[in-house]
Protein backbone atom coordinates (compact mmCIF):
# COMPACT_ATOMS: atom_id res chain seq x y z
CA UNK A 1 0.00 0.00 0.00
CA UNK A 2 0.99 3.59 -0.92
CA UNK A 3 -0.38 6.69 -1.97
CA UNK A 4 -0.68 7.03 -5.36
CA UNK A 5 -1.44 11.25 -5.50
CA UNK A 6 -3.15 13.86 -3.80
CA UNK A 7 -6.58 14.25 -4.98
CA UNK A 8 -7.51 17.37 -3.49
CA UNK A 9 -7.76 19.56 -0.85
CA UNK A 10 -10.93 20.62 0.82
CA UNK A 11 -11.94 23.95 2.33
CA UNK A 12 -15.21 24.90 3.97
CA UNK A 13 -16.60 28.18 2.96
CA UNK A 14 -19.52 30.38 3.91
CA UNK A 15 -20.19 32.05 0.76
CA UNK A 16 -19.35 29.24 -1.92
CA UNK A 17 -19.86 31.86 -5.03
CA UNK A 18 -17.81 34.24 -3.27
CA UNK A 19 -14.79 31.42 -2.98
CA UNK A 20 -14.64 30.28 -6.19
CA UNK A 21 -14.84 33.53 -7.83
CA UNK A 22 -12.11 34.05 -6.02
CA UNK A 23 -10.03 31.18 -6.88
CA UNK A 24 -11.65 31.58 -10.71
CA UNK A 25 -9.81 34.72 -10.50
CA UNK A 26 -6.12 33.44 -9.32
CA UNK A 27 -6.39 30.44 -12.23
CA UNK A 28 -8.74 28.16 -11.13
CA UNK A 29 -10.95 26.00 -13.11
CA UNK A 30 -14.24 25.23 -12.25
CA UNK A 31 -14.50 21.29 -12.86
CA UNK A 32 -17.68 20.46 -11.21
CA UNK A 33 -20.65 21.33 -8.34
CA UNK A 34 -22.69 19.08 -6.91
CA UNK A 35 -24.62 18.80 -3.60
CA UNK A 36 -23.85 15.92 -1.19
CA UNK A 37 -26.25 14.67 0.89
CA UNK A 38 -27.39 10.93 2.03
CA UNK A 39 -26.61 8.19 4.61
CA UNK A 40 -23.07 7.18 3.34
CA UNK A 41 -22.38 11.07 3.76
CA UNK A 42 -23.72 11.18 7.40
CA UNK A 43 -21.72 8.12 7.97
CA UNK A 44 -18.61 9.05 6.35
CA UNK A 45 -18.91 12.38 8.06
CA UNK A 46 -20.19 10.76 11.56
CA UNK A 47 -22.77 14.34 11.25
CA UNK A 48 -26.47 12.80 11.03
CA UNK A 49 -28.45 15.28 8.55
CA UNK A 50 -26.02 16.40 6.60
CA UNK A 51 -26.24 18.74 3.95
CA UNK A 52 -23.54 20.66 2.00
CA UNK A 53 -23.16 21.64 -1.43
CA UNK A 54 -19.59 21.46 -3.09
CA UNK A 55 -17.62 22.97 -5.79
CA UNK A 56 -14.75 21.31 -7.10
CA UNK A 57 -11.70 23.50 -8.66
CA UNK A 58 -8.63 22.29 -10.36
CA UNK A 59 -5.36 23.70 -11.60
CA UNK A 60 -4.83 24.13 -15.46
CA UNK A 61 -2.92 21.37 -15.51
CA UNK A 62 -5.15 19.18 -14.34
CA UNK A 63 -3.30 17.88 -11.35
CA UNK A 64 -4.45 19.61 -8.18
CA UNK A 65 -7.81 19.83 -6.79
CA UNK A 66 -9.46 21.98 -4.28
CA UNK A 67 -12.99 21.37 -3.10
CA UNK A 68 -14.92 23.99 -1.80
CA UNK A 69 -17.56 22.95 0.53
CA UNK A 70 -20.33 24.93 2.02
CA UNK A 71 -22.31 23.36 4.76
CA UNK A 72 -26.34 24.24 4.64
CA UNK A 73 -27.25 21.27 7.85
CA UNK A 74 -25.44 21.73 10.02
CA UNK A 75 -23.90 24.18 9.58
CA UNK A 76 -20.34 25.30 9.47
CA UNK A 77 -18.29 26.00 13.11
CA UNK A 78 -15.56 28.15 13.36
CA UNK A 79 -12.96 28.03 16.91
CA UNK A 80 -10.58 30.72 18.06
CA UNK A 81 -9.97 33.91 16.35
CA UNK A 82 -11.07 34.42 12.79
CA UNK A 83 -8.89 35.22 10.62
CA UNK A 84 -6.57 32.45 12.06
CA UNK A 85 -3.20 33.55 12.86
CA UNK A 86 -0.06 31.88 10.65
CA UNK A 87 0.47 29.79 13.34
CA UNK A 88 -2.77 28.25 14.42
CA UNK A 89 -2.82 24.26 14.41
CA UNK A 90 -3.84 22.24 11.42
CA UNK A 91 -3.99 22.76 7.53
CA UNK A 92 -1.34 25.75 8.02
CA UNK A 93 -2.35 27.00 3.30
CA UNK A 94 -3.16 25.84 0.19
CA UNK A 95 -0.14 27.02 -2.28
CA UNK A 96 -0.58 27.22 -5.73
CA UNK A 97 2.78 28.14 -8.46
CA UNK A 98 1.45 31.15 -10.31
CA UNK A 99 3.30 32.50 -13.29
CA UNK A 100 3.65 36.09 -11.95
CA UNK A 101 3.17 36.84 -7.69
CA UNK A 102 2.59 40.43 -8.60
CA UNK A 103 -0.18 39.67 -10.95
CA UNK A 104 -1.57 37.69 -9.06
CA UNK A 105 -1.02 39.65 -5.86
CA UNK A 106 -3.29 41.84 -7.62
CA UNK A 107 -5.71 39.51 -8.72
CA UNK A 108 -6.34 38.55 -5.13
CA UNK A 109 -6.73 42.19 -3.76
CA UNK A 110 -9.29 42.81 -6.41
CA UNK A 111 -11.48 39.87 -5.37
CA UNK A 112 -11.89 40.96 -1.80
CA UNK A 113 -7.54 39.07 -0.73
CA UNK A 114 -5.78 40.22 1.92
CA UNK A 115 -1.83 40.24 1.64
CA UNK A 116 -0.41 38.48 5.10
CA UNK A 117 3.01 39.64 5.12
CA UNK A 118 4.95 40.72 2.04
CA UNK A 119 6.37 39.44 -1.31
CA UNK A 120 9.26 37.76 -0.11
CA UNK A 121 12.31 36.52 -2.59
CA UNK A 122 14.14 33.10 -1.38
CA UNK A 123 17.44 33.32 -2.83
CA UNK A 124 17.28 33.01 -6.59
CA UNK A 125 14.81 30.63 -6.53
CA UNK A 126 11.06 31.80 -6.01
CA UNK A 127 9.43 35.13 -5.07
CA UNK A 128 6.83 33.67 -2.16
CA UNK A 129 4.04 35.27 -0.22
CA UNK A 130 0.51 34.65 1.64
CA UNK A 131 -2.82 36.45 0.68
CA UNK A 132 -6.30 35.69 2.81
CA UNK A 133 -9.20 35.05 0.62
CA UNK A 134 -12.95 33.77 1.31
CA UNK A 135 -13.05 32.68 5.09
CA UNK A 136 -9.75 33.59 6.08
CA UNK A 137 -8.07 30.96 4.26
CA UNK A 138 -4.77 31.54 3.42
CA UNK A 139 -3.59 31.06 -0.25
CA UNK A 140 0.20 30.95 -1.05
CA UNK A 141 1.67 31.87 -4.17
CA UNK A 142 4.90 31.06 -5.57
CA UNK A 143 7.12 32.19 -8.29
CA UNK A 144 9.58 30.32 -9.93
CA UNK A 145 12.30 32.69 -10.89
CA UNK A 146 14.37 29.72 -12.49
CA UNK A 147 11.33 29.23 -14.92
CA UNK A 148 10.99 33.09 -15.49
CA UNK A 149 14.64 33.32 -16.10
CA UNK A 150 14.62 30.49 -18.67
CA UNK A 151 11.60 32.17 -20.48
CA UNK A 152 13.16 35.23 -20.84
CA UNK A 153 16.98 33.99 -21.74
CA UNK A 154 15.38 30.82 -23.71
Amino acid sequence: MSIQSLHHVSVVVDDLDAAKTFFTALGLELEGETPIEGAWADRINAIDGLRVDIAMMRTRDGHGRLELTKFHSPAAVSEGPQPAPSNTLGLRSVMFEVDDVDAAVETALAHGGELVGEVVRYEDVYRLCYVRGPQGIIVALSEDLRRRAGRVGG
